[in-house]
């Protein structure tokens, strides 16, 4: 059942916090009710039921988070919810850094899961295979011609090898040691 506009005499249907959308306006005008911040819309669609605060507003490509927030300037400004949250703890994000979900977890905006990073960094903490992956371990490539497998890495856009192996796992256990050397931000191999 719809409910009827709080103000004294109105017949109208409360569409907005109780009021219809001409009282509502009017109490807004008047600053007797503020309108809501970008802050209480944004944890209003979070679910902080796990150790992973889930979004569960929009998301853009990759999954992850996207929240629409007012400027000063009164202009909608599309951001990344994890990049939403992070600023709101610890505030504005230095140009040119990323921030990196620690947790993996695209749709988490925990603060305690995200982190500054480099676009290098943010990379080398990577939770899953590449796309091409066929090995089943990260950084391990099987070369049928030589029946062998290769462990590598690629840091700073230079590709490293760490040798040659027979069996896979030793080729992954090579190539985690190898990642160990070169990355700051493999939260994953540590």
């Amino acid at each position: 059942m719809a409910l009827k506009c709080q103000s004294y005499g109105c017949d109208r249907y409360a569409d907005k916090r109780g009021y219809c959308e001409m009282h509502y306006m009017r109490l807004y005008r008047s600053g007797q009710i503020s309108k809501r911040t970008n802050a209480d819309r944004f944890w209003a669609l979070v679910d902080k039921s796990g150790e992973c605060w889930e979004w569960t507003g929009g998301l853009r490509g990759g999954g992850y988070g996207l929240f629409k927030l007012q400027s000063p300037e009164g202009k909608r400004v599309s951001i990344g919810a994890h990049r939403f949250a992070y600023a709101e703890q610890f505030g504005p994000i230095p140009d040119g850094m990323q921030i990196d979900h620690k947790c993996h977890n695209r749709r988490c905006v925990n603060p305690k899961h995200l982190r500054l990073a480099t676009h290098k960094q943010n990379v080398e903490n990577l939770a899953g295979l590449r796309a091409d992956n066929t090995s089943g371990y990260r950084g391990v490539e099987f070369r049928p011609n030589l029946k062998r497998w290769r462990a590598c890495a690629q840091h700073n856009k230079k590709f490293y090898s760490a040798g040659w192996y027979e069996s896979p796992e030793e080729a992954a256990e090579a190539a985690k040691q190898l990642r160990l050397s070169l990355f700051t931000h493999n939260d994953l191999d540590k």
